[in-house]
């Protein structure tokens, strides 16, 4: 049996696959709550995996990569689709889609100097976290009562949070990526 076929990878594996369905609930159906359940769900089986990754001593590479990509889906989606609902302006959208841009050009300009790739940092995984508590309150802000309105504004509170993290660490990544040249011209003289 592959290494690849273990408890943690099955556990990112269900994250994803609660992606699309997470944004039919939003788009198609407006089904708030059960999005914020399906959002708390994969929040719970991302640390699941992560723990049994750890306790089991099942990390691999393909989990390495999954689990990032699927919470990198998650914000996409969710973001997209709170757009769509016009929960969230575009221009929110489109700040996370520059920022993505962004990193997608400095890591193939790093792939082209023969650099595998940066490495996950905390800046990331904070500005990440930060999204995933903001999106379920989105959707609770969207209720017409006094849970609504304060969940409304927290929730602004923790997007604005995220996202400066976001662009923070593309910031740090982008320092990296400096340094590295600079090693490397150093060396070359």
């Amino acid at each position: 049996m592959s290494e690849n076929f273990n408890v943690p990878n099955s556990l990112s594996f269900l994250r994803l696959v609660g992606v699309p369905y997470f944004f039919w609930l939003i788009t198609s159906q407006r089904n708030y709550p059960a999005a914020i359940i399906v959002l708390f769900i994969s929040g719970f089986t991302d640390w699941l995996d992560g723990y049994a990754a750890r306790k089991l001593n099942q990390r691999t590479r393909l989990g390495e990569l999954m689990d990032p990509l699927v919470d990198r889906l998650y914000v996409a989606a969710a973001i997209l689709a709170l757009v769509i609902t016009r929960e969230l302006s575009i221009i929110l959208l489109a700040l996370f889609l520059l920022r993505d841009l962004f990193m997608l050009v400095l890591i193939w300009l790093l792939k082209q100097k023969g650099y595998a790739g940066f490495p996950v940092h905390f800046i990331g995984k904070a500005a990440t976290m930060n999204l995933l508590w903001a999106f379920p309150l989105v959707l609770l802000g969207t209720f017409h009562n006094s849970v609504g309105v304060m969940a409304h504004n927290i929730a602004y509170a923790f997007l604005i949070w995220g996202l400066a993290l976001y662009w923070y660490g593309a910031a740090l990544y982008a320092n990296q990526y400096r340094s590295l040249e600079n090693v490397r011209g150093a060396v070359e003289q």
